[in-house]
């Protein structure tokens, strides 16, 4: 099925020395664009590993992209490399974007994510119990895993509490009218349901959302909406434009074709990278201005060395060149 729905129709006129990196690349960047899901594209691309390998054996392809891949992306070699602000994390430009784009539920979300850090699985698994709209504050008591099963926080250091901003409050007290309520198994004299507020941003029936519908129906088309975006290129480097029904190139009011655009930033976590340096950054561009052991806190790691290694590089450095002619001033006298 994956052969003959997803991969035949894009790439099945490339030769097997075709398929480099970049080119698999491309290819998962066009299956999502196309509205695939991140778990079906997933499938898609191991099957054409498998494939690959498959062709290796019987001395078809001498080298398989998506094995070469998977060992580029090891977690160790992939958190050597620093985060980058405009790159892995949204800037406070981007998120005043999306968030200006948002709302109903989309705006409750965003707001809670980007101004509290909250783990995908915290926010899924957040009880309306935990939030405290009175004092301003969260409450990190338990999560949903990937199958919505609720469960203990990731760590014992993920059990916190966190000042909410007066936007984090005001967003969650529209949304709370607002948010579907949850069958409780009781009748009411009358033989309805009686339903309760349980769950934060739960699905339409009241239990946990799953992660996929946030990021495939509101985390991914808000960004595009939103214009952060970026345009999808094929393994050549060209630009992939919209086609309609008919395979021809749809057209803008200029004339123009339109390209093919893609959310910039993929996952959720993209939002907890930004609280971070929100939360790192000196008071006169915009941030909190933390020290790095509330920051550890606030995130909820469990060692202070986690945070410092991860986002050291984001807090100010305080040993510029007027600081340092200072001390040396002093350690000299002069």
């Amino acid at each position: 099925m994956y052969l003959r729905k997803h991969i035949n129709p894009r790439i099945g006129s490339k030769r097997l020395n075709e398929l480099t990196v970049p080119a698999v690349r491309a290819f998962q960047d066009l299956l999502l664009a196309d509205g695939r899901s991140q778990s079906l594209t997933g499938k898609v691309i191991t099957q054409l590993g498998s494939l690959i390998a498959d062709a290796q054996e019987r001395g078809h392809a001498t080298h398989n992209p998506v094995r070469e891949r998977k060992r580029r992306k090891k977690p160790a070699d992939r958190h050597k490399r620093q985060l980058t602000i405009g790159v892995d994390i949204p800037t406070p430009a981007e998120i005043r974007t999306i968030l200006g784009a948002a709302t109903g539920y989309r705006r409750a979300f965003f707001v809670t994510v980007a101004l509290t850090g909250l783990r995908a699985s915290e926010l899924r698994g957040l009880r309306w119990q935990d939030v405290d709209l009175t004092k301003a504050t969260l409450t990190v008591s338990q999560r949903a895993d990937k199958n919505g099963d609720i469960g203990s926080p990731k760590a014992a250091s993920s059990r916190r509490t966190i000042p909410l901003p007066p936007m984090v409050v005001n967003a969650l007290k529209e949304w709370k009218d607002a948010c579907p309520r949850r069958d409780t198994g009781k009748k009411d004299a009358a033989g309805n349901p009686i339903k309760e507020l349980h769950y934060v941003f739960p699905n339409i029936k009241g239990g946990v959302e799953s992660l996929r519908n946030i990021l495939q129906h509101q985390w991914r088309p808000l960004q595009v909406s939103a214009g952060v975006s970026v345009p999808v290129r094929d393994d050549a480097g060209n630009l992939v434009m919209a086609l309609d029904d008919d395979g021809q190139p749809l057209l803008d009011g200029n004339g123009m074709p339109i390209p093919v655009v893609a959310a910039k930033y993929r996952g959720l976590h993209a939002l907890r990278h930004f609280f971070c340096s929100w939360c790192a950054a000196r008071k006169e561009d915009g941030g909190l201005a933390l020290p790095l052991k509330t920051v550890q806190v606030r995130m909820g790691h469990s060692t202070l060395a986690m945070t410092a290694d991860r986002y050291g590089h984001l807090f100010p450095s305080t040993d510029d060149a007027e600081v340092l002619a200072a001390g040396e001033r002093a350690l000299m006298g002069v």
